[in-house]
């Protein structure tokens, strides 16, 4: 899978959190990739924009 193109961020509320981040690329067409911020060239997970919108929405939900 070529993810040359991906533009990773940080969420802004990584800020102070040691290096214990991870980042998101989430202009690729069809997917969205994530990785330890701490490996960049380390394994990447890749997941479809659906199956993310739903883990970012359950993630929210908890107290």
């Amino acid at each position: 899978m070529d993810l040359s193109g991906a533009r990773w961020r940080k969420s802004t509320r990584s800020n102070g959190q040691g290096g214990n981040c991870v980042e998101v690329a989430d202009n690729l067409p069809g997917l969205v990739a994530v990785r330890d911020s701490k490996d960049p060239s380390g394994p990447v997970l890749v997941v479809s924009p659906d199956a993310w919108r739903v883990f970012v929405a359950r993630v929210a939900e908890r107290p």
